[in-house]
């Protein structure tokens, strides 16, 4: 999972790619408006181009004008991810000609002074929604400018800082990882965890997530250990876990370990030198896991963590090589399930397309990456899956849900 407070757009690729939902391809559905679905039509051939568009670069042909917020002229992987990010948006939109918005990509440059007069543009060019943009600072930024003129922004940062006011966060966030697993591991047994996670911000966050997620599920979040990104300081760290997890009668049967795949291995060989079975104790992860150097570590076989599952994004992933010849990172759904969320929103009602109301449907969204919905403070919550790690690779154990309802939420 990404740090709080930062954006790390290539870990981006850590989480498994979602499920996909038969002939409608990745199309995102409202699952609770009025008690019905939204129909939504049928993938189909691109629309011609629209004649008279509003702004270079705006594809679409809709009456409700979104704008897209992207770094497109920045420097490095942020200016290729923002480009992938407006291709896909294209890709959504062609895929269903039918849908009632145009979409103006507008270029942050990856700064928050670039992203504010953005968002400027935005209004002023008569945006009723903004997607994006991608990283914290631009959020901020975005979410004053848009906040002013009470129009809702739907961003892909990954710091849940940036949510409140008309910014929703869409990207993927510590704490619907922490309440899946721990609502799977307590239905199976698992009710004493312990947690060693990074002295950060992020650590923090999944500390506090596992804290009320353990307790909500009828367990107790015993024992917390934390660590700064050295060899030193992780060892000591799991020396102290190992003193309550090790031996014949360990204080926990559950230990989240939330990171990636440069701390893991030094992690797990302590944990295993500190005398920890990890018969007794199971070891519980992120999404940071889904990696194949995570993957492939023999101590971590049998290993839980959450994710969404995988059909989905394969299944855009492959319509994206199709159209634009080359493979997208695994942020690319982010951008996909926003403009389709803004394209099934204004269908509903052109006059009034994204009220709060209908934003904050407690039943959710279907997207390429599963159920999802906003909370009140507009960070999202996922319906993931459980995944197992079995000979090196990931296998879905408990699959997501469809619905919020008797799900752990």
């Amino acid at each position: 999972m990404l740090s709080a407070g930062r954006d790390h757009v290539q870990r981006a690729t850590r989480r498994a790619i979602a499920k996909g939902f038969g002939a409608l391809a990745g199309a995102l559905l409202l699952a609770g408006c009025s008690g019905t679905n939204l129909p939504f039509p049928q993938p189909q051939q691109p629309a011609p181009p629209q004649q008279g568009a509003p702004a270079p670069g705006a594809f679409g042909s809709g009456p409700v004008q979104v704008a897209l917020l992207l770094p497109l002229s920045a420097t490095g992987n942020a200016g290729a991810t923002g480009q992938v990010l407006r291709n896909v948006s294209e890709l959504s939109v062609s895929e269903f000609p039918s849908a009632s918005i145009t979409v103006v990509p507008i270029d942050t440059r990856g700064t928050p002074e670039g992203a504010r007069a953005a968002a400027e543009q935005a209004v002023q060019g008569g945006a009723r929604m903004i997607l994006g943009p991608l990283f914290s600072g631009e959020v901020a930024a975005v979410g004053q400018v848009a906040g002013s003129a009470n129009i809702p922004v739907i961003a892909f940062s990954s710091d849940p800082n940036a949510a409140g006011g008309t910014v929703r966060l869409l990207s993927f966030l510590a704490e619907s990882d922490v309440n899946r697993i721990v609502f799977h591991a307590a239905q199976n047994g698992r009710k004493a965890f312990g947690a060693l996670v990074p002295e950060s911000a992020y650590g923090l966050i999944v500390e506090n997530a596992m804290r009320h997620a353990a307790s909500r599920n009828g367990g107790q979040l015993i024992a917390v250990e934390r660590y700064k990104p050295d060899t030193t300081s992780i060892q000591q760290a799991v020396g102290q876990m190992a003193a309550i997890a090790g031996g014949s009668q360990p204080r926990i049967n559950a230990l989240m370990i939330p990171d990636g795949a440069a701390a893991m291995p030094h992690i797990i060989a302590a944990l295993q030198s500190g005398g920890v079975d990890f018969g007794k104790v199971k070891l519980l992860g992120s999404g940071q896991w889904d990696d194949p150097a995570i993957l492939k570590l023999p101590q971590l076989a049998g290993a839980w963590f959450a994710a969404p599952e995988p059909a989905g994004f394969a299944a855009l992933s492959s319509r994206y090589q199709a159209r634009f010849g080359a493979v997208p990172p695994r942020i690319a759904s982010l951008a996909y399930d926003a403009t389709s969320l803004a394209a099934a929103l204004a269908g509903m009602d052109v006059a009034n397309p994204f009220p709060p109301s209908r934003l904050q449907s407690r039943d959710g969204f279907q997207g390429t990456d599963g159920i999802f919905r906003f909370d009140s403070s507009g960070r999202n919550e996922r319906g993931l899956a459980v995944l197992e790690i079995q000979a090196g690779a990931a296998r879905v154990v408990q699959p997501a849900p469809k619905t919020f309802r008797g799900s752990g939420f």
